[in-house]
């Protein structure tokens, strides 16, 4: 097994590569056909255990890798440590046309899964099965006993029948021997250009528990975050026209060196005080909405974290479906989008209207989940995944002056599903937009350009 995967070592380093990218180091992971366990011990787990039916194989694994537990056992029926309850992650890499009851592992696998867990699946595609029989009998691959060659939708399919739910796919890997400079031409931008990306040989979806809620379980908090620069006029309407969010709201407003009364206006709502929402503010010292979320956020105390531009243009009386939404956990990001209902040229110049769609487009191919509307200021997160967002932060830098892109980049990083909820756009009753559309649009083309690299171009 050691010299075959040391022949195809190529093609097994592109798939530590990508479990690399879509799990953090120091997660509980836990894998279904572990084989030698190198792919296990690559994504550095905190725990890690794997699952493999030849006790040879997993004899080497546990040599290789003493600081994992291998585990001899089929896959169907698998009993593990009553100690060891659920896992961050589990991967069945190119395990599952050989299973004989796909759908009975899937279902074993949920006594497994906490409901913040990913399954990862990655399995060829069926279009190279004629090129993949001739390397085994030319030697170039090793001999595989008869197997199912499943495609995208059947794979889909029997996790919806199982109770999963996809939260992204993709596709990877064109070339699988390493020339150089072909190889990384066809492996880094190829695979990954629409119409090709169909031809690529790993398909992968990574899927999550489809959601259940407790009908007695207490409704979560909720933070609201107001970022206001010169919007004196729309602070208390921003209070009076906010419901209630959850078992307690708390909103917070963030003021930006306003040259308006904004913070005066503020200050007088604060104390005034309000009869169901728990009233905070806070002012900049650096600069930009995206610092100004940040500070609200790190001082929120909701268990759901919302963000409310204080122009209104989104509407204070929409956020209980991006709220219901969340809660639920139909999605766990919920990003706002304009572009469903009837919008006016004044809350919307055609210009920008064919800006947003562009970068909707660019977004959807970029983080491989459908999002109409990227630049709506609303967007909502739970705290606790907000918390892992800051912590992986690193991987893109701090580049993003206006947020939208932080944070759908971090969502996307944590294999969050990203769900668009449609919003009332409407032209703004006060002041004059703070953003400089060229400008600011040459900024949002270059970090597209940059997260090209980061994510897909990798």
């Amino acid at each position: 097994m050691d010299w075959w995967s040391h022949r195809n070592r190529y093609y097994h380093q592109d798939l530590a590569q990508l479990h690399g990218f879509l799990i953090p180091t120091g997660a509980t992971v836990l894998e279904i056909g572990c084989g030698t366990g190198d792919l296990l011990a690559s994504v550095q787990p905190s725990t890690g255990v794997g699952i493999d039916f030849s006790q040879a194989l997993i004899s080497l694994a546990q040599e290789k890798h003493p600081h994992l537990q291998f585990v001899c056992a089929d896959a169907e029926d698998f009993c593990l440590d009553p100690d060891i309850s659920t896992f961050d992650y589990i991967l069945l890499s190119d395990t599952l046309g050989h299973l004989s009851d796909i759908q009975q592992v899937l279902q074993h696998l949920q006594v497994y899964c906490h409901p913040r867990t990913r399954i990862i699946l990655t399995f060829h595609n069926f279009l190279w099965q004629p090129l993949l029989n001739l390397a085994e009998k030319v030697g170039q691959r090793r001999p595989q006993p008869p197997q199912s060659w499943l495609s995208m939708s059947d794979v889909r399919n029997l996790l919806s029948i199982t109770g999963y739910e996809s939260v992204k796919i993709g596709r990877r890997f064109l070339f699988p021997k390493r020339i150089p400079g072909l190889a990384q031409l066809c492996n880094r931008i190829l695979v990954h250009l629409p119409g090709i990306q169909h031809l690529g040989l790993t398909n992968y979806i990574v899927a999550r528990p489809r959601p259940t809620i407790d009908p007695n379980q207490t409704a979560p908090t909720c933070s609201v975050v107001i970022p206001a620069r010169n919007e004196a006029g729309n602070i208390q309407a921003a209070i009076d026209r906010l419901p209630v969010l959850g078992s307690q709201t708390e909103v917070i407003f963030v003021e930006g060196h306003s040259r308006d009364q904004t913070w005066a206006e503020i200050q007088r709502v604060v104390a005034q005080g309000h009869p169901q929402h728990r009233l905070k503010a806070f002012q900049q010292t650096g600069r930009g909405k995206v610092d100004a979320v940040r500070l609200g956020f790190g001082e929120a105390t909701g268990d759901i974290l919302m963000i409310l531009d204080a122009d209104l243009t989104v509407q204070p009386e929409d956020l209980p479906h991006f709220f219901d939404v969340v809660a639920s956990r139909r999605g766990d990001f919920a990003n706002g989008t304009r572009l469903v209902y009837p919008r006016s040229g004044a809350a919307m110049p055609w210009l920008n209207n064919l800006a947003n769609k562009f970068f909707s487009l660019a977004f959807s191919f970029l983080l491989d989940q459908p999002l109409k509307d990227t630049l709506c200021g609303t967007k909502v997160i739970w705290r606790e995944d907000y918390v892992k967002l800051v912590d992986g932060r690193s991987y893109f830098g701090d580049f993003d002056p206006f947020g939208d892109f932080d944070l759908l980049f971090g969502a996307a990083k944590l294999n969050l599903r990203i769900v668009d909820v449609p919003v009332r756009y409407q032209p703004r009753t006060y002041g004059e937009s703070n953003i400089a559309h060229f400008r600011e649009g040459l900024v949002l083309l270059k970090m597209c350009l940059y997260a090209l690299r980061k994510i897909k171009f990798v």
